[in-house]
């Protein structure tokens, strides 16, 4: 039987407010040694499955201390559980969704597109070059943008403008490139 957990939490809504936690971040860190650890180990590389079975690990840790957090301890009403499984579900059907159209078309390609994965006439790009440019621009805008709010929280006008000021600098240059 469950521990019962008494904590002073008490809502007077049906929301979910999200508290600082580092649950996302280790469940990211799993995901990326899940990811790698299994590439490796399909490609013979002598840790690849240790690395696999440390991200697997990882991710049940974490869904075990988020059932404890929002279970337990009382922190998702009803309803929130409710709005969080449906979000789920949809999140995930997009996903099989979106990985059956790319394994199904690079793995059976159609005639109409050439029959080779990709289609005649794609140029493909180095993802070095500017999908990685991309990528650090738009993880600096989202650190930008954060550092921003939390100076606007905070009542820092000077430091809120200069975060929305960088944010945009970082959208315009990923505009231009």
């Amino acid at each position: 039987m469950h521990k019962q957990y008494k904590t002073n939490i008490t809502q007077n809504h049906p929301f979910h407010l999200v508290d600082s936690s580092p649950w996302p971040l280790v469940a990211s860190l799993g995901a990326l040694f899940i990811t790698f650890g299994g590439v490796m180990y399909m490609h013979l590389y002598k840790n690849g499955l240790f690395l696999f079975l440390i991200g697997l690990f990882t991710i049940i840790y974490v869904m075990y201390c988020w059932l404890i957090e929002g279970s337990f301890e009382g922190q998702h009403t009803k309803i929130v559980q409710h709005g969080l499984r449906i979000g789920m579900i949809l999140f995930i059907i997009s996903e099989i969704m979106f990985f059956w159209a790319f394994f199904h078309f690079s793995l059976s390609p159609a005639p109409t597109i050439g029959g080779v994965w990709p289609p005649i006439g794609i140029e493909i790009l180095n993802p070095w070059e500017i999908p990685l440019l991309n990528t650090i621009l738009l993880l600096s805008s989202g650190a930008t943008v954060t550092w921003a709010h939390h100076s606007i929280v905070a009542g820092d006008r000077k430091q809120s403008f200069l975060g929305l000021i960088s944010t945009i600098i970082f959208a315009i240059i990923s505009r231009s490139s």
